[in-house]
């Protein structure tokens, strides 16, 4: 399972996995198995709940469920006088104060210690070391960006020794670790927004600035079969919304929105087609050449580039709607819930500082348990539609009787 960033976003894929333990569950009649967790960003706080409550799949899908529903904004971020007042202050050049003894945070235009607090709190991080020796579980991964360097580290817990040799990538390191709250945390801070986050003596920020969708490390891990979840929706506008884009294209926190959609880049459908190409080649190859063509091909491809390649079987699962335009729609029906006049302003204000039919920044913001509800909700159709394809990746579709097709 592949989970992808983007903040408040990533209650739809608690949907997605809701649906895998309830709905799939039942028309199986057995629990799918998932051998590998790899996350980035919000998708790494997924990631690390699904990895540490692997030994109970029954009742997983409600736990995350029930976390996402009862979120609240300003128990999450602090939106108070004294926040604002902050930010704008780095806004306009000033530097952050330093750090506390002790604390593992630095920078950002936000105060997310709410946000921490809920992660140690909500995710049982025992769980993942008794996932991996009770072999619940192969392996988890999150992937963060190194501050300094720019390079993409992707922390990875394993029940098996990680071989040494990872990939001949000068932009990605591996390390192995005992994934926990700092990891996630550092995955998850979105640049600039969030503070970064001290590992060691290093720090680190949002993973999805360059591997958003953490394909590489599942493949790298020994899956031969992914579910990627996405959270961005693609479709072509209708040409007034288009209109609307271009009026609001001066918009400071329009622009704001667009500039953080393109540094968390998603190369999803570039790495699916580049994926497909491999297995084109490797199923001709082996038409060609017959059953040894891969081994011989592999074994230099191991010299050269450190792993070989193999097949690989994927569903992806992407929302059918814009979440951004869910978000501008939920705070303008007035269904927002924050305490605080400030707050509630501030959520105002970036709803109207965007296009009336999108708010990318805000969506990515919308720490809210209603929102979040809409979401999986979302999530849980969109999975519902792939239901054979779902079957079929895991290979349980010849043991559903009279099994219905899409």
């Amino acid at each position: 399972m592949v989970l992808s960033g983007g903040g408040s976003r990533g209650a739809y894929e608690a949907g997605i996995i809701h649906y895998l333990r309830t709905d799939l569950a039942k028309k199986l009649g057995r629990h799918v198995p998932i051998d590998i967790v790899t996350g980035t960003s919000v998708g790494a706080i997924n990631a690390a709940f699904v990895a540490a409550t692997m030994s109970d799949p029954a009742s997983q899908a409600e736990q995350i469920n029930s976390a996402w529903r009862a979120l609240r904004l300003e128990e999450l971020i602090s939106l108070r006088a004294k926040d604002v007042l902050r930010a704008t202050k780095l806004l306009l050049g000033g530097d952050p104060p330093p750090p506390p003894p002790g604390s593992f945070r630095y920078g950002g235009l936000l105060d997310t210690s709410g946000l921490e607090r809920f992660v140690i709190r909500t995710i049982p991080w025992r769980g993942i070391d008794r996932s991996l020796r009770e072999r619940h579980l192969h392996a988890i991964s999150v992937s963060a960006t190194h501050v300094g360097t720019g390079h993409t580290v992707v922390f990875l817990s394993s029940a098996e020794p990680v071989p040494r040799e990872w990939s001949r990538d000068p932009f990605v390191r591996h390390r192995a670790a005992r994934i926990g709250p700092r990891h996630v945390l550092a995955s998850a801070a979105i640049p600039m927004l969030f503070p970064a986050v001290k590992i060691g003596e290093e720090y680190f920020t949002d993973g999805g600035l360059r591997q958003n969708t953490p394909m590489s490390p599942a493949i790298r891990l020994g899956a031969d079969r992914l579910l990627l979840i996405s959270l961005r929706h693609l479709a072509t506008e209708p040409q007034a919304i288009q209109r609307e884009r271009t009026e609001a294209y001066p918009k400071p926190l329009f622009l704001a929105g667009k500039a953080l959609n393109a540094l968390l880049l998603d190369h999803t459908e570039y790495d699916l087609q580049r994926m497909q190409r491999i297995n084109l080649i490797l199923e001709a190859g082996h038409s060609s050449f017959g059953d040894k063509f891969e081994q011989m091909m592999n074994h230099e491809l191991v010299r050269l580039r450190g792993a070989p390649l193999r097949r690989i079987q994927a569903v992806h699962i992407r929302p059918s709607e814009d979440i951004g335009a869910l978000a501008a729609q939920f705070v303008a029906a007035g269904r927002m819930k924050v305490n605080g006049l400030i707050a509630r302003k501030l959520i105002q204000r970036l709803a109207d500082g965007e296009a009336r039919h999108e708010s990318d920044l805000l969506s990515y913001l919308l720490f809210d348990g209603d929102f979040a509800a809409e979401l999986i909700e979302l999530g849980r159709r969109d999975a519902a539609k792939k239901e054979d394809e779902l079957a079929s990746l895991f290979d349980v579709l010849s043991q559903i009787p009279n099994a219905p097709r899409a």
